[in-house]
């Protein structure tokens, strides 16, 4: 079993910078990559980005690319989530998870963290 624990959130104005992160515990070794999702009120959970672990290959959401940055400390089982001009509109939970193949469900979910921004 996998288990990823987010931190990291907080109450910031628009414009401002946040990084989140994911420390996974756990046969992280079985992993093949980590994603964050978001949640916003009264929503569905939406893809925000993802990070292969073995060469930190990322992929992006249209919404985010060019303001969010993923990254990853293998030795520290940790993957990053770098918001930049943050938007009103990326208030939401933000949760990371992670699977066992690009096949594969995402299995494993963290508890979430809450970002809001404020105009």
């Amino acid at each position: 079993q996998v288990q990823p624990v987010e931190s990291g959130g907080g109450l910031v104005q628009a414009g401002d910078s946040l990084r989140l992160s994911c420390a996974a515990s756990g046969r992280t070794v079985s992993m093949y990559d980590m994603a964050w999702f978001r949640q916003a009120p009264g929503k569905e959970r939406d893809f925000v980005g993802r990070i292969i672990w073995s060469d930190g290959s990322t992929y992006y959401a249209d919404s985010v690319k060019g303001r969010f940055t993923i990254s990853r400390d293998n030795a520290k089982n940790t993957v990053y989530l770098e918001m930049n001009s943050l938007k009103p509109e990326d208030t939401a939970v933000y949760y990371c998870a992670g699977r066992r193949g690009i096949f594969y469900s995402w299995q494993f979910w963290g508890q979430g963290t809450q970002v809001t921004v404020s105009s």
